[in-house]
C-alpha cells in the first residue's frame, strides 16, 4: 500500500514539475535579451497610465501626490538588472528597459534600500 501511495505522490510531483517549466524560463532573461530591450517611450499607454518619467525630477507632483523626493527607479523593487547601469530591465514595462533615474506610480522602495 505504501508502495503505491509513493508511486501516485511521485507522478503528481513530476507533472507539477513539468508543469512549471515553461513558467521557470519566462523567469530567466539572459543578457543579450536584456540589452537588445528597447528603453520605454514616456508617450507609450502604459507609461502615460502609470506617470512615467525618464527623470524623477521632472514628477508632476500635483498630479502624482504619492511622489516623494528621493524616489526613483533605482530604489525600486520591480527595477531588475546590473546596478549601476543608467538603463534597466522593469518588471512593470515587460521587454522594455526604464531609466534608473526615472518613476512611475508603481514604486516601492527595494528592501534594504533608502530613499535619499
Amino acid at each position: 500500500m505504501s508502495d503505491r501511495y509513493s508511486r501516485r505522490t511521485l507522478l503528481k510531483n513530476t507533472l507539477i514539475g513539468l508543469a512549471a517549466l515553461p513558467a521557470g524560463g519566462l523567469l530567466v532573461r539572459d543578457a543579450s535579451a536584456q540589452a537588445a530591450a528597447g528603453k520605454v517611450d514616456e508617450k507609450d499607454a502604459l507609461a502615460v497610465s502609470l506617470a512615467y518619467v525618464h527623470d524623477a525630477k521632472k514628477v508632476d507632483a500635483a498630479k502624482n501626490p504619492q511622489y516623494k523626493p528621493g524616489q526613483h527607479c533605482a530604489n525600486c523593487v520591480q527595477l531588475q538588472g546590473k546596478e549601476g547601469d543608467e538603463w534597466r530591465p522593469c518588471n512593470i514595462f515587460a521587454g522594455k528597459q526604464v531609466n534608473a533615474k526615472g518613476w512611475c506610480k508603481v514604486w516601492t522602495l527595494k528592501p534594504g534600500a533608502k530613499v535619499a
